[in-house]
C-alpha cells in the first residue's frame, strides 16, 4: 500500500456548532466546516496512518465511533488508499457498519451493509436503497473513487453538500489545502446562519484555558477562519445509565491502548468521561 496516496474525510450529520465542542475529544487536529444542510465535514490536519502503525480505514473507524458517541449524531468516515476505498458509519452505541471497494471499483463488502447504512441514516427505504444497490454490483466503468462519489450523490438527497475541493480520492495534503480555503477570510455567508464561514468553520485544537472552560460560547476565535476549541462542555444527561457507559468505556479504552489506536481509545475515554460525569450529577441531584 502506498500510504502517501491515502486520504480521508469525516462527516457528521449535525451542524458545525453542535460538532465543534466534541472535536477536542478526538485528540487530533481537524478543519471543521459546514457540508450542506444538517451536515459537517472534518478534515484531519495530520495523517496518523503515514506512520504505518494503523491503516487509514482503522484510524477513521475509531474517529467515527468517537465522534458519533460524543455528538449523539451519525458519523460517516470516507477513506481511500492506493488499493482500496470505503466508508465506515458509526451511530450511537451500535456496531459500526462499513463497505469496501477495491481500487478498480470491485465491490468487496456485504450487501446487507448497504441496507444497514440506509436504515441508520433514515434514508428512503425504496428510492435511496435502490440508488445504493448499483454500488454493490460489478461495473467496469466505475473505480473506487467513482463509488464514493456515487455514495455522496445519494446522501445529497439528505442535504449533504461538500465544499468545493473536498472530494474523495484527493491526497490528504490537497484536502487540507482546500479546507483552509473554505475556512479562510473573505468567504461570504452560505446561509442565514453563516454556515461554512469564518465564524462557523475552522481549526479545532486541543487547548484549555482556565477562564473559558465549560461552554461552547466561550470558544476563542483567533485568525479569521480558525477556531481554537476550549475544553468541551459537560455532556448532556446520558440516554443510557452512567454505569453502562463506564462498563462499555473501560474495556474499549484498554483495547484501544493495547492496539495503539487513538480513535478507539478516544471513543472509550468519551464513554468513561460521560459515565463518570453522569454518576457525579446523579449523586449531586440526590443530595
Amino acid at each position: 500500500m502506498n500510504a502517501t496516496s491515502a486520504g480521508a474525510l469525516l462527516l457528521c450529520r449535525a451542524e458545525p456548532a453542535a460538532v465543534r465542542p466534541s472535536v477536542a475529544l478526538l485528540r487530533e487536529r481537524f478543519l471543521l466546516a459546514a457540508a450542506g444542510r444538517g451536515w459537517s465535514v472534518l478534515v484531519p490536519q495530520d495523517a496518523p496512518w503515514l506512520s504505518g502503525s494503523e491503516p487509514v480505514d482503522r484510524v477513521l473507524s475509531g474517529w467515527a465511533t468517537a465522534l458519533a458517541v460524543a455528538t449523539n449524531s451519525p458519523a460517516l468516515a470516507l477513506w481511500w488508499d492506493a488499493d482500496r476505498a470505503g466508508y465506515t458509519l458509526a451511530a450511537g452505541f451500535r456496531r459500526p457498519v462499513g463497505y469496501i471497494w477495491l481500487a478498480d471499483g470491485t465491490p468487496a463488502g456485504e450487501d446487507e451493509a448497504m441496507q444497514t447504512f440506509a436504515a441508520r441514516l433514515a434514508l428512503d427505504p425504496v428510492l435511496d436503497v435502490q440508488a445504493l444497490e448499483p454500488l454493490t454490483r460489478a461495473d467496469r466503468d466505475a473505480d473506487a473513487r467513482a463509488r464514493l462519489l456515487g455514495l455522496i450523490a445519494v446522501l445529497a438527497r439528505t442535504g449533504l453538500d461538500l465544499p468545493e475541493g473536498l472530494a474523495p480520492g484527493a491526497p490528504a495534503d490537497r484536502l487540507r489545502g482546500a479546507a483552509h480555503l473554505v475556512a479562510g477570510p473573505g468567504r461570504t455567508p452560505d446561509s442565514a446562519e453563516n454556515a461554512g464561514t469564518a465564524e462557523n468553520a475552522g481549526t479545532a485544537e486541543n487547548t484549555e484555558t482556565s477562564e473559558n472552560i465549560g461552554t461552547p460560547e466561550n470558544a476563542e476565535h483567533g485568525e479569521a477562519g480558525r477556531v481554537t476549541a476550549t475544553r468541551p462542555p459537560k455532556p448532556p444527561r446520558p440516554h443510557v445509565p452512567a454505569v453502562v457507559q463506564i462498563a462499555a468505556g473501560l474495556p474499549l479504552t484498554l483495547w484501544g491502548l493495547a492496539r495503539r489506536s487513538a480513535g478507539w481509545t478516544a471513543a472509550g475515554a468519551i464513554l468513561l468521561v460521560h459515565g463518570i460525569l453522569g454518576l457525579a450529577r446523579e449523586r449531586g441531584t440526590a443530595r
